[in-house]
């Protein structure tokens, strides 16, 4: 049985009425071209003369921020009528006729380029056997970023990380030997970062602005874009599934270079002021126009969102890096390689040896200049062989990576730890640790623990330099940055600190008076003193500078000895009292004889970016458990009860420094005050930029009702860590089959001090664990 529906005229009319039709004016009427001078008006121009003059312009602009590709939207169909429609025309300025077809948005050089394999054994896989591929993929001699893209597939495709540095490591070496100015853009985009820490470059741009360039280059719609978005969370699986449905465009997309996608997110990061949001939509725009396929669109999108996940974090590049360097020279320069003829012959220990020398030698000299535009121009020069001095050491007006200080229960455990060493007891207190340097000139810089520039917060620390430095001519200082009440020279809390002023703060308008605590000297008068044991370092410090109550001044300190539980102990309490977090635990000097024999050496020199028991930390009991964990929030439900306007139970989450992901440890709903609840309820809506769709980077098997956006770090407390079937985190590190869990997780703080590069990490985690007493597996279902 048929069923029939009445139509009525209007539907009728809209039914049976055909579109207008529409030649290339209509798509570009609203984009003359301004680089060029036209003879005649658009309207005149065949459809493929206005396409070769447009492929003109494309032609004459350098960077990919000044295209202006238009695309065909991604219906076949109309393609292959408007392919039909330009084959039938003819530029009569030419002599020979020319037919202008739609171009593929891939290309041959992309499969070339594929076709290296880069997870071949790093003394099996030779870079120079690929000269002639490489110089007709590019053409123009600068690298292309389908090299990246290449990689980053490899490495998407595996969690191990030995290939992860393999993958990496033969990347770099094809670049040193074909490209060696490709290299340290490629370093930079592999990880995810324009430049140091302390030099202040972002992007600057939000997710709807990477959508609005999607929708633009790619021909989506808001509808299609949201369904996209929807149903696969990851801005780079949407800008990939989008780009393989645009199979063809009207302009050749031009390839892109390494150089210049790293150019133009310089250039996105520069633009300032009025009109930088259009400079910066044209930059993002092009730079999705002008990808290679679907993979090379969804790594360029995912570098704009500035959520790479490749796991090439600084550690895992600097191997890579210290590996390529070890075995393959930059073109044009003669230092020193290993024999790789040799190295295949060694052993599997043997060569892991090799490996580790070389890794260690790059690792501690990035540790004293952690940038890699000093450190890779040095390793293009003298290469690893020659040593870490080699490499170059401190240098003014660029911080040292801080030394990191370990865990430990209680006073008891640290005595046991230290196993007789004479230490020194600090407070530690509840402020901002700083880096102060000054070179002979007098220009002072003050750097945070995790290296960023903030000497405009502290110009009275600045002005405050002259008048404590006596007579050293430039020195690099270390201490802690603490607010005070200026008359009394009471400890205030951190959060007093937090809310001082970041930017153009001027002397006048510091509300918030702060004291330096200085606890280490680094440098002193052209010389460096991170190899003199901590108590010359002291000495001198407080020697050649001079207090001011309650401005500048050294910490408050204790030596000891293992016999001194007493003592030690009253010093903590004391801490306690004058509103510190507890007290940090020093070796004073190095041993006479031979170095011990023990994974972490007791060292009483300074080690940059070494976390080392020659520093231990005892922090106050939070009464359920004396250590704490700094977890990252990244999700929530919705409550139950009276807290049914808030999120609780709120998910968290650790580090996995190897893969760069994030990995959920466990739910909290305990520790949180109302007023806590309704801020993070707010800073958290539903409806907010800070949250968002599932990220493909979080480990977790569950699904809460909303995922936060990563940005903040909370300390928690627990009662213990068990063994879990539900949770992932730190798999593999103390078991197999089972992750890691907190039992009865409790809220303490924000650390508005930490960013989430600085959260706990699964290894972390598992240290915990192994430390506690018992180590009983337990079944977690419960905590799931």
């Amino acid at each position: 049985m048929t069923s029939s529906k009445t139509t009525t005229p209007s539907k009728k009319r809209k039914r049976d009425s055909s579109p207008p039709t529409r030649n290339l004016d209509f798509f570009f009427a609203k984009r003359p071209n301004p680089n060029s001078v036209a003879e005649e008006p658009e309207g005149s121009l065949t459809d493929e003369q206005l396409a070769r003059k447009l492929q003109a312009a494309e032609d004459a602009l350098a960077a990919p921020s000044a295209a202006s590709h238009e695309t065909i939207g991604t219906d076949e169909a109309l393609a292959r009528k408007l392919q039909t429609g330009w084959s039938a025309s003819e530029d009569a300025t030419r002599e020979t006729p020319q037919v202008l077809t739609l171009q593929p948005t891939s290309t041959t050089a992309e499969d070339v380029i594929s076709s290296i394999p880069l997870t071949q054994d790093i003394v099996t896989f030779n870079p120079s056997t690929y000269t002639d591929l490489l110089e007709r993929a590019w053409q123009q001699g600068s690298a292309t970023y389908s090299l990246l893209t290449h990689s980053f597939t490899l490495i998407n495709s595996t969690r191990s990380r030995i290939a992860i540095i393999t993958i990496l490591t033969n990347t770099l070496r094809v670049l040193l030997v074909h490209n060696p100015t490709s290299l340290l853009p490629a370093i930079y985009l592999c990880t995810n970062t324009l430049s140091p820490p302390w030099v202040p470059t972002e992007l600057g741009i939000g997710g709807s602005l990477i959508s609005k360039g999607l929708k633009r280059a790619c021909g989506l719609d808001d509808a299609t874009l949201r369904s996209l978005h929807h149903k696969l969370g990851d801005a780079g699986d949407v800008a990939a599934t989008a780009k393989r449905k645009q199979s063809r465009t009207l302009v050749k997309p031009k390839p892109l270079t390494i150089k210049g996608v790293y150019e133009s997110l310089l250039k996105i990061a520069d633009a300032k002021g009025k009109g930088s949001q259009e400079i910066k939509q044209g930059i993002v725009e092009g730079l999705i126009r002008n990808a290679q396929g679907p993979e090379e669109c969804r790594f360029i999108v995912r570098t704009l969102s500035q959520h790479l996940r490749i796991g090439a974090v600084r550690g895992t590049m600097l191997i890579a890096l210290a590996r390529a360097c070890a075995v393959t020279q930059s073109t044009g320069r003669e230092y020193v390689v290993y024999d790789i003829e040799g190295l295949r012959r060694l052993a599997k220990a043997d060569l892991a040896g090799v490996w580790a020398q070389a890794e260690e030698r790059v690792k501690a000299a990035f540790a004293k200049r952690p940038d890699y535009g000093l450190l890779v121009p040095r390793l293009m020069e003298v290469g690893v062989k020659e040593g870490t001095d080699a490499l170059g050491g401190m240098q003014l007006h660029v911080p040292v990576m801080p030394m990191l200080g370990g865990i430990t229960r209680d006073v008891g455990e640290m005595i046991q730890t230290l196993r007789g060493r004479a230490f020194t007891c600090e407070y530690k207190y509840d402020g901002q640790r700083a880096q102060v340097h000054c070179d002979g000139e007098g220009k002072v810089k003050i750097f945070s623990r995790h290296l960023e520039d903030m000497t405009e917060k502290y110009p009275d620390l600045v002005a405050l330099v002259p008048k404590v430095k006596g007579e050293v001519k430039d020195f690099v200082l270390e201490g802690e940055v603490v607010a005070v009440d200026r008359e009394t020279g009471e400890l205030k809390p951190f959060q007093t600190l937090a809310n001082r002023a970041k930017k153009d703060v001027g002397l006048e308008s510091v509300k918030v008076d702060v004291c330096f605590f200085a606890f280490d000297l680094m440098f002193v008068d052209g010389e460096e003193l991170l190899d003199n044991p901590l108590r010359e370092r002291r000495g001198l410090l407080r020697s050649l500078f001079v207090q001011i109550p309650h401005h500048f001044t050294w910490v408050e300190s204790l030596d000891a000895e293992a016999t001194d539980l007493e003592s030690v102990s009253a010093f903590l309490k004391k801490a306690i009292a004058a509103k510190c977090e507890g007290i940090m635990v020093k070796v004073l000097d190095n041993l006479a004889d031979a170095p011990e024999k023990r994974k972490k050496a007791l060292l009483a020199t300074y080690e940059p970016d070494k976390r080392l028991d020659s520093w231990l930390k005892v922090k106050k009991d939070y009464s359920l458990s004396a250590d704490t964990i700094d977890l990252i929030p990244v999700g929530g439900w919705h409550g139950q009860g009276r807290k049914n306007a808030w999120w609780s139970p709120i998910l968290l989450a650790c580090r996995n420094e190897e893969s760069g992901t994030l990995e959920v440890v466990t739910k909290c709903m305990s520790g949180f005050t109302d007023a806590f609840y309704k801020a993070n309820k707010e800073k958290y809506s539903e409806d907010g930029i800070n949250v968002i769709s599932r990220p493909a980077y979080i480990e977790y098997a569950g699904e809460p009702n909303v995922w936060f956006e990563p940005q903040e770090v909370w300390e928690m407390a627990f009662a213990d860590i068990t063994l879990s079937p539900t949770y992932t985190a730190a798999i593999g590190l103390v078991s197999e089959e089972r992750g890691l869990s907190l039992r009865f997780p409790r809220f303490l703080r924000v650390k508005e001090d930490k960013t989430i590069e600085e959260a706990s990490t699964n290894e972390f985690l598992a240290e915990l664990y192994r430390k506690q007493g018992s180590k009983k597996e337990e079944d977690s279902d419960h905590f799931g």
